[in-house]
């Protein structure tokens, strides 16, 4: 009984999360329907509602587009199909002549798969269902066109809310990112190359919230562009936008460091001491970088608490025994160059809040320069930015 009350409730969780674009679909269809038959005079309207459907989706996204594909598509399909059908007649092979050609023809003039699939269902709408008639393929352009308008008009006055679909995302994101340092920071304590070579794993795995969270940010801004409501949520959901590329470099540059520490402590390399602070240090800068964005603020704790956990990482810290603990240190000052442009500040900025890593004149130390060492990752397509 249990694990059928966390299946329910793992359902009633997912459409909770779909609810709103569910019933933006449902009464687009309807209000498409009712358009077309009793504004337009169209008998029936069927692609109307079709056509309000697949331009909400569920997933959301590119709206004004997929209007312009739909009303492409439907032509492509009806002309070929109206063009063939009354000639060659209806069959199998038939349909799957006028169903090649039509999406054949929606490729040529435009890549988008909506296009072309619009154009194969609507070839087959032709040659199955609807017989070609005259006029026929200019109403059912004409249905196709309504039903993405009304779907656009149903998306705008009855919108989500773009910066809680950030926020859902981001959530995710920062969790993922803080987690691992925090458990790279466990493994430094422990000396488990172990429980480093586990970081690396999930952190591998972790460019499917990356995508989420930039589809999220893309949605987000879309409606706030479409939706009159919305519009006020631009000032914030920028700030979301500003942390999304360096947030994506500090979970790059924290699987190196994930990478890099494992192969430190397999080779029994000396990791400086209070390496482990800083990286808990971050970890808890991440999670205040989320709460002040949710706050709709400028995450100003976060720069400074990034500042002061990475205040240790002078010339004299960056020494080590061996080549993978001195990478080690260097990508704990990329992570902190990408949470502070993540704040809002630039790379330039970024580079002068941190301190610099030339020792003093005259003193010993590594070589001059604030650019922190790159490692690239193996050949498994995760790669650093130069």
């Amino acid at each position: 009984m249990g694990a059928v009350r966390d299946a329910v409730g793992r359902g009633l969780t997912r459409w909770r999360g779909a609810a709103l674009p569910i019933v933006q679909s449902a009464l687009s269809a309807g209000l498409a329907w009712v358009v077309a038959t009793l504004l337009i005079g169209h008998e029936h309207p069927f692609f109307a509602p079709i056509a309000a459907v697949v331009c909400l989706g569920v997933s959301l996204g590119q709206r004004l587009r997929r209007v312009g594909e739909l009303v492409v598509g439907v032509s492509v399909g009806v002309g070929v199909g109206d063009a063939l059908i009354s000639w060659i007649g209806s069959g199998p092979w038939q349909i799957a002549l006028v169903v090649a050609l039509a999406m054949s023809g929606a490729v040529l003039l435009d890549g988008g798969s909506i296009i072309a699939l619009q154009a194969g269902s609507s070839a087959v709408l032709v040659a199955t269902l609807l017989p070609p008639s005259a006029g026929g393929g200019f109403d059912r352009m004409i249905d196709a066109l309504t039903g993405g308008l009304v779907g656009l008009a149903v998306a705008a006055l009855l919108p989500a809310n773009p910066v809680t679909v950030a926020q859902r995302q981001l959530k995710a994101l920062t969790g993922a990112l803080s987690g691992a340092l925090r458990n790279i920071a466990a493994a430094i304590d422990e000396k488990d190359s172990v429980k480093a070579a586990g970081v690396l794993a999930e952190l591998r795995t972790s460019q499917t919230a990356i995508d989420d969270y930039k589809a999220a940010l893309q949605t987000g801004s879309e409606i706030a562009k479409i939706a009159p409501i919305r519009w006020r949520s631009k000032d914030e959901l920028g700030r979301y936008q500003t942390a999304a590329g360096p947030v994506d470099y500090a979970i790059r540059n924290t699987r190196v460091l994930a990478r890099r520490t494992m192969a430190a402590l397999k080779a029994d390399e000396q990791i400086p001491d209070g390496v482990a602070e800083v990286l808990v240090a971050y970890a808890n800068a991440v999670d205040c970088l989320k709460k002040e964005l949710e706050k709709g603020t400028t995450p100003q704790q976060t720069r400074e608490a990034i500042k002061n956990a990475a205040r240790p990482l002078t010339a004299r810290r960056l020494g080590g025994d061996g080549f993978s603990s001195k990478v080690v240190l260097a990508q704990i000052r990329s992570v902190a160059v990408d949470l502070l442009q993540a704040t809002g500040l630039s790379r330039a900025e970024a580079m002068e809040a941190l301190p610099p890593l030339s020792p003093p004149a005259g003193s010993a130390g590594p070589a001059a320069g604030n650019e922190p060492v790159r490692d690239r990752e193996d050949r498994s397509g995760h790669t650093q930015r130069p």
